[in-house]
């Protein structure tokens, strides 16, 4: 399955980096959280929705790959793609980009659905699935 791609635009704060003025490596993973709540609030979904139903999405596995630095007061892009979807996960590739396009960082975050009572998986609602369908 292969879902449109989103952007989201950062701008390199100075908490966002380290001593030196680059971007410290787990903010990265802050940038694609953002990203990836936005690709949703583009869809139309709202994740407070689902939480008001103890229904959440939480990071299953992560893969990242540190190309090149980002600096204080960079403007970034963060592109979002929906690469996989089963009936309890979804697979996002994403990466950040400089104003050059120069590819900073890649990663892909399996996500999966849990029910946040019961800390177990479960299918995801069909309302995010037919939103992931209307937007491939």
């Amino acid at each position: 399955m292969s879902s449109s791609t989103t952007t989201f635009p950062i701008r390199v704060y100075y908490e966002d980096t380290d001593a030196g003025g680059i971007v410290y490596y787990a903010n990265y993973l802050k940038f694609f959280e953002r990203a990836r709540t936005e690709y949703l609030r583009q869809l139309g979904i709202s994740q407070s929705t689902f939480l008001e139903q103890n229904l959440g999405f939480v990071v299953r596995k992560v893969e990242m790959d540190n190309l090149a630095s980002a600096k204080l007061d960079d403007s970034l892009t963060v592109y979002s793609t929906v690469i996989e979807q089963k009936r309890a996960s979804l697979v996002f590739e994403q990466h950040i980009v400089n104003e050059q396009e120069k590819v900073l960082c890649k990663a892909r975050f399996k996500i999966a659905s849990v029910n946040l009572a019961t800390s177990k998986p479960c299918a995801i609602p069909e309302t995010i699935l037919g939103a992931l369908s209307r937007a491939r």
